[in-house]
């Protein structure tokens, strides 16, 4: 799950990468409305977090410029206006949920969970491969109800794959998907996890397949691969 936050306040961006990246989010900042249209431009977010009160641009600008371009990404606003003609501004523009400051950390990550799961085809909190399942509630996994432990980039690419579950997602999909603005991004890497979790996934009933120049698949297997 990756995630734009666009926020002037060094300590709260801070405060809250730290909180999100505990939680298994992989978090760019912005501290700016022009940073964050150059970057919302080039990258591919599930959920951008997005103060109003910016410098350079304001927050309203860069929610209109988005929107313009067609980018249909979950924005959820975060700001310290409580005001009613603001918040029904903000969401007639184009915000998807809109947050005062200070909020519960809790109920932030609850919310970005709700803009992320409205994304998938399935709805559910729960959602199944054969006896591969994914918590989106808790991002945990599950092979036939026992828990399956990944290491942070595994457990970012299988949940790519089992939120796109059915579609072919593209390794360079993956590459931006996982790697934040400040890692150095590899797309050797992406083999090094799937290789990795192929054999994880061995016991299960779904497999992740390649469609060679197109990218991985995850579906469930067939009777002749069990």
């Amino acid at each position: 799950m990756k995630l734009l936050l666009i926020e002037d306040n060094p300590p709260l961006a801070h405060w809250l990468t730290q909180i999100l990246r505990e939680n298994k989010f992989s978090v760019d900042v912005a501290s700016d409305g022009e940073m964050a249209d150059h970057v919302l431009h080039t990258e591919n977010y599930d959920v951008v977090l997005l103060d109003l009160m910016l410098p350079k641009m304001h927050g309203k600008n860069v929610l209109r410029r988005l929107r313009e371009r067609h980018n249909a990404v979950p924005v959820m606003i975060l700001t310290a206006s409580g005001s009613i003609d603001e918040k029904v501004e903000c969401l007639g523009a184009g915000a998807d949920d809109y947050l005062v400051k200070p909020f519960e950390v809790r109920e932030l990550v609850a919310r970005i969970k709700v803009l992320i799961r409205r994304q998938t085809p399935d709805k559910a909190a729960e959602i199944h491969c054969g006896d591969l399942s994914y918590d989106s509630n808790t991002r945990q996994f599950a092979i036939a109800g026992k828990t399956l432990a990944l290491p942070a980039r595994e457990h970012d690419v299988l949940e790519i794959l089992m939120l796109k579950q059915g579609k072919t997602v593209s390794k360079n999909a993956l590459v931006n998907g996982i790697f934040s603005l400040s890692d150095e991004p590899s797309a050797d890497a992406i083999e090094i996890y799937i290789s990795r979790l192929r054999k994880k996934l061995e016991p299960s009933q779904a497999a992740i397949m390649t469609l060679r120049g197109l990218g991985y698949l995850l579906k469930q297997k067939d009777d002749s691969q069990r």
